[in-house]
Formats: C-alpha cells, structure tokens, sequence
C-alpha cells in the first residue's frame, strides 16, 4: 500500500463498482488482467489527454519530474503553485482526507484561485466522469480556492478506433463544460463513500460474489481472480 495516502480517483472508481476489485487494487494489484482491448483504450485516452494539454504550451508536468514517486507530488504542486503568479501544471497532485489526485490540467490564475480541467476521451458526459471529477472537486477544494472545474471530452463522436486524429489543431476538438457548482454540491456524498472505502480496507479481503457489476461500468481486471474461486469452490 502506498504510503501517506490510501485511495487515489482510479481506486475510488473502483470502488464504488466493488468492494471486492477495491481492496483487491489497493492490496494485489498484481492480480489485475487488462484485455489488448482495454490497453488500446487507454493508450487512446493517453492521446487525446496530450492533445489538450498542447494547449497549454508552457504547462510544467509533474509526473515527468518525479515518476512514480506519487507521494511527493502535492508538496512539489504546492512549491509551484505558491512561487508563480500564473502557471500551468499537469498531473498536478492534492492530498486531502487520505485521498490522492492527480488532476490532468491546472491553471493557477494571478488571484491564486485555480482553474481545473479533467480530460476524457469519450464523446458524451458520463456518471463515471461525474463521480471522477467530484471526487477531485472535494480533494483539491479542501487544499485550494477553485475558480472553475470543467470536463473536457471529445467533440465529435467517436469509436476510439485507432484513427482518431486529435493533431490537426483546430479549436473544435474538445467540448469544455464548467461543472464547478455540480460537483461542489456532492461533497457530502463523497465524504461518506470515502468513509465506506476506508472501513472496506481495514477487514480482510470482501467475498463480494460476482455479477453484473464486474462488467459496468468497465469490465473489471479482476474477473478471472473471482472467477477462479467460483470454479475451486464447484469442485467440492
């Protein structure tokens, strides 16, 4: 397990999916399996999240200094954010309530308030983007005065086949939507999921059985885990 934190946004996703693929993620996250078909999505993901930050031309990316070193990046985010007038930050990180975030784009205006924009490649406006982004919202806005929050997702539909051309600089590539007041708004919900997922990681391993939530809103790597226990359990 991490140290200084114990849920990130992917692992909170997770675990209002399952309690089970939660505790799983936090504790054997080596027992996770992606299909080549999960890897392509999120290397699509990958580039149209690069696009958007291209925008931002004089961004400083965090995560290019300090790798997988995830702990330090709020101190490092802070150092930044408090020495600048204006800056543009990527992958800039929040500690808040023994969650960590990672937020995709940070504009620090010359007030001090901050504009942030989380990047999804999908064409339409998901829950799971909504929950992702309130979750952020709840984290950063208690380390934080937030100016805006907005989503940013792709403006055509989109298959996420491989063709997809997010470098032909046009305007139009990205819908920005401000829901700054939405995610406030959910604050005490996102309160009480974290105290849920806090308590799910202090027991054992949950023998949450399989169903249809190991397939929504994404197919969960841990199927053929769970998988694996039904089958032991029919032998006997």
């Amino acid at each position: 397990m991490p140290q200084g934190y114990l849920l990130t946004k992917s692992k909170y996703i997770r675990g209002l999916q399952c309690d089970r693929a939660l505790w799983l993620d936090v504790f054997n996250p080596k027992l996770a399996r992606y299909t080549a078909e999960q890897m392509r999505r999120f290397d699509h993901g990958r580039e149209f999240e690069y696009a958007f930050k291209d925008t931002f031309p004089d961004g400083i990316d965090i995560s290019a200094q300090l790798k997988r070193n995830t702990s330090a990046y709020p101190a490092l985010t802070a150092q930044l954010i408090d020495n600048n007038g204006t800056v543009d930050l990527f992958e800039a990180g929040f500690q808040y309530d023994d969650v960590l975030v990672l937020a995709d784009v940070v504009h620090r205006r010359p007030d001090g308030s901050l504009d942030i924009y989380e990047v999804k490649s999908g064409s339409t406006l998901s829950e799971t983007y909504r929950r992702d982004a309130a979750l952020q919202h709840y984290v950063i806005s208690h380390c934080r005065q937030i100016n805006t929050f907005s989503i940013v997702h792709a403006n055509a539909p989109s298959d996420n086949s491989d063709h997809s051309d997010y470098s032909d600089n046009s305007d139009n590539r990205f819908v920005i939507i401000d829901l700054t007041e939405e995610l406030a708004a959910e604050a005490d919900t996102i309160v009480r999921n974290i105290a849920i997922m806090k308590d799910i990681l202090r027991h054992g391993e949950p023998a949450t059985p399989t169903g249809k939530h190991c397939l929504e809103p994404y197919a969960c790597p841990y199927q053929h885990y769970c998988a694996q226990g039904i089958r032991q359990l029919a032998l006997f």
